[in-house]
């Protein structure tokens, strides 16, 4: 119960995966946010407690200026301990007189150094109000170096927090991605091996079969037997080509699919009608012809599932361009929600109660990964059908 309890877990958490992650978003950003409104809250704080230190420091060169004896303490604890925050004194007429922690650039000049006292002025005239020091003084001043840099250190913190998750996603989805595919070809590599020790044996039973008196009362079951096998065959040729890289060469697309429908016509409901329509019948593509014809009959056969066994598939082909060819297949089935356009070639997505969902997952892989093309959701309308578009590689005439 516990073993079955922790694959439901894991299947519930693999369905609902872009809740997970849209989840473990929210909260970063929650973090994110938080780190800053603290940050934000101390830079506050520091702000006021310069701001005394330096009302601190204009009051003790107020009474330095006034009081002559015992200045040492006013000296040594206040003035002199002011190392970080930049003041400038200015007089009435707002010309620097005095200043404390401005840095100057190296090996400035004395006209530089008044030049870029006057810039700095401007900037903390911009920052900050002045204070009064007395009718013809005034003290200004700007953030310490220390409370400039914690402004901005949650938003670097964030910034190589951000870099760091891209990196580590990317890092482990590809690793994950490279899983997926040598546990794909492994699989598939392991099944057409395993299809092909009883497939060689149905076919002497078949050669058997025929050089035996029974033939001749048993044509049609020899026959229909004959078909299974080529069929096995095919398949595992599928399987084989999906467990290694496939030889992909140019192919006529109209015989292609004309030869999967044939296949199809007889295993499907005799309620579904097919039809195939080109402008021309030698348009050709780069593909697998076998993986190819594979992908069409994953299409149609969830077309005729989305219809209940009733209805029509219609296959256009499109020469697009010299570069391009468009395979449209189209249904009359119940339509598919534009939210769920991406979702549908998710593995395990589907909408049979018995339904694998790998369909749509084999097709898009096969279409994507080995003919460097594209398969996607190019219409659809709910109670009106779907149409799925292919989208190969073309070949020129003078290739063909």
């Amino acid at each position: 119960m516990k073993r079955k309890f922790q694959d439901l877990t894991s299947l519930d958490l693999y369905k609902n995966r872009g809740k997970v992650k849209w989840a473990v978003f929210a909260f970063s950003i929650i973090i994110g946010l938080g780190s800053i409104y603290y940050t934000n809250t101390l830079v506050e704080e520091l702000k006021i407690r310069e701001r005394r230190q330096v009302d601190l420091y204009a009051e003790a060169l107020e009474y330095a200026s006034v009081n002559s004896d015992n200045l040492t303490f006013v000296f040594q604890v206040i003035i002199q301990e002011n190392r970080s925050i930049p003041v400038i004194t200015v007089n009435a007429a707002g010309e620097p007189i005095e200043y404390k922690n401005v840095h100057f650039r190296k090996n400035s000049t004395e006209e530089e150094k008044k030049q870029q006292l006057l810039e700095e002025l401007a900037s903390m005239k911009e920052l900050y109000e002045p204070i009064r020091l007395s009718d013809d003084a005034f003290i200004f001043y700007r953030n310490s170096d220390l409370l400039t840099r914690l402004q901005y250190y949650p938003y670097v913190q964030l910034s190589v927090i951000l870099v760091f998750g891209i990196l580590a996603y990317a890092f482990f989805n590809q690793s994950k991605v490279a899983e997926q595919n040598r546990l794909w070809a492994g699989l598939t590599k392991e099944t057409a091996h395993q299809l092909g020790t009883p497939l060689a044996s149905l076919m002497a039973w078949v050669d058997y079969l025929r050089n035996s008196p029974v033939f001749e009362e048993n044509q049609e079951v020899i026959q229909e037997l004959e078909k299974d096998i080529h069929k096995l065959s095919m398949v595992t040729e599928r399987f084989s080509n999906i467990g290694s890289t496939p030889v992909i060469k140019p192919e006529n697309v109209y015989q292609v699919i004309g030869d999967a429908i044939s296949y199809l016509r007889p295993r499907i409901s005799s309620k579904v009608s097919m039809d195939l329509n080109s402008h021309a019948e030698d348009i050709y593509a780069q593909m697998n012809r076998s993986l190819f014809e594979w992908v069409i009959e994953n299409i149609c056969k969830n077309a005729v599932d989305a219809m209940k066994g009733q209805g029509a598939i219609h296959i256009n082909i499109v020469k697009e361009s010299e570069k391009y060819v468009f395979v449209d297949i189209s249904d009359t089935g119940k339509g598919i929600e534009k939210k769920m356009f991406g979702k549908v070639f998710n593995p395990g997505f589907t909408t049979r109660q018995r339904g694998w969902g790998l369909g749509l997952t084999l097709a898009k892989r096969i279409i994507e990964g080995y003919h460097n093309g594209r398969i996607f959701v190019n219409t659809s309308e709910l109670g009106k059908g779907t149409t799925f578009r292919i989208v190969l590689l073309g070949v020129r005439e003078a290739e063909e």
